[in-house]
């Protein structure tokens, strides 16, 4: 299935249905009064998070959801059936924009999260509802009210308890399927990886979600390469994991573009956990790795893993350092609850 990570829909409530005009017209009744019923409201729009999408494609194609309108009332003082409403399923951790893609009107971050877009439009009073002892043969109704309209913007942000980033051709895809069962593309030249993809990884007795997010260059938080598009999946990610391709001569250069990128772009990027690796171990001399592995530590100020994604060197011990720091974020997120009674300080 394609990744599509933004989309523009229109959406329309549904209109209410009209009000009915009806006299009762029955055996021995000579002069029957009113009784046409109410017409039925009109359909609302929800938008519900749901667990088992990744994607918004499904709105590249309908990009009009409407609710249905309300039907008419009839005699007897019936009311006309309400309009069904149109529900918007989406990916968790969609947010939803009005038109002009900056004022934010949601953020659905939580599965089964619902959220009323827009209301449908009331149905009309039938000629029952205006008689009076002044007025007992009322001759009009009320039209439904019609249904709201507007213009959306929904953009994904992928959930993932860690994230993968580092300069194109770093060895990231070749990582995430070495660890998971996703199968992403793999070739030996840059942006092979053009969509975020997810894997489910599991480590010992513990399972988390990793993504693979495009390469990033030097401008990307200006939309340069594959832009901000793309910086925005990682804004979610408990730690991140960021890979630094060991065969390339400027090592620390190749980090601190990457690093800037993460400052400049903002949102708390930059300070979020981040495990540093330096990958394709397997075809470094030991004595150049012994130097590289020095150089980068001295510029990212801490200790930096080594591990090979084609021969699995290492991988283990970087896999069981990131379920560590996720696991600290989960609990800090999620607190164990305090049993009733029990005395607190």
């Amino acid at each position: 299935m394609r990744f599509l990570d933004e989309a523009k829909v229109y959406i329309q409530s549904g209109k209410g249905g009209n009000g009915c005009i009806a006299f009762r017209r029955e055996k021995f009744i000579e002069y029957g009064g009113p009784n046409g019923g109410n017409g039925g409201r009109g359909g609302d729009v929800w938008a519900e998070a749901v667990e088992n999408l990744n994607t918004l494609i499904d709105y590249r194609y309908q990009q009009h959801v409407r609710g249905k309108s309300g039907e008419g009332g009839m005699g007897k003082e019936m009311t006309g059936a309400g309009g069904e409403d149109a529900v918007m399923r989406v990916p968790v951790g969609t947010q939803i924009f009005e038109e002009d893609g900056e004022t934010l009107i949601a953020d659905l971050a939580v599965p089964g999260e619902r959220l009323l877009l827009l209301k449908g439009g009331n149905g009309g009073f039938g000629n029952a509802h205006f008689k009076s002892s002044t007025n007992q043969a009322p001759r009009h109704a009320n039209p439904g009210q019609p249904g709201e309209e507007k213009t959306i913007i929904l953009r994904l942000k992928l959930i993932a308890d860690a994230g993968l980033i580092g300069l194109p051709n770093a060895g990231k895809s070749t990582f995430l399927s070495r660890v998971s069962s996703a199968r992403p593309k793999i070739a030996d030249y840059p942006f092979t990886t053009l969509a975020p993809q997810l894997g489910m990884v599991r480590v010992d007795e513990s399972d988390f979600v990793l993504a693979d997010l495009p390469g990033l260059i030097e401008g990307a938080h200006e939309g340069v390469g594959l832009g901000d598009k793309f910086l925005a999946h990682a804004e979610r990610c408990g730690a991140i994991l960021h890979l630094v391709d060991g065969t390339q001569s400027e090592i620390t250069k190749a980090y601190k573009t990457i690093r800037g990128e993460l400052e400049a772009y903002g949102h708390g990027l930059v300070d979020k956990v981040e495990l540093v690796a330096l990958n394709k171990i397997d075809a470094i001399s030991k004595a150049a790795l012994a130097k590289k592995r020095a150089a980068l530590e001295k510029a990212c100020g801490h200790p930096v893993f080594l591990l090979s994604g084609v021969s699995g060197d290492g991988v283990f011990e970087i896999l069981r350092a990131l379920v560590k720091e996720i696991a600290k974020r989960r609990r800090k997120e999620n607190p164990p609850a305090q049993p009733q009674g029990a005395w607190q300080p």
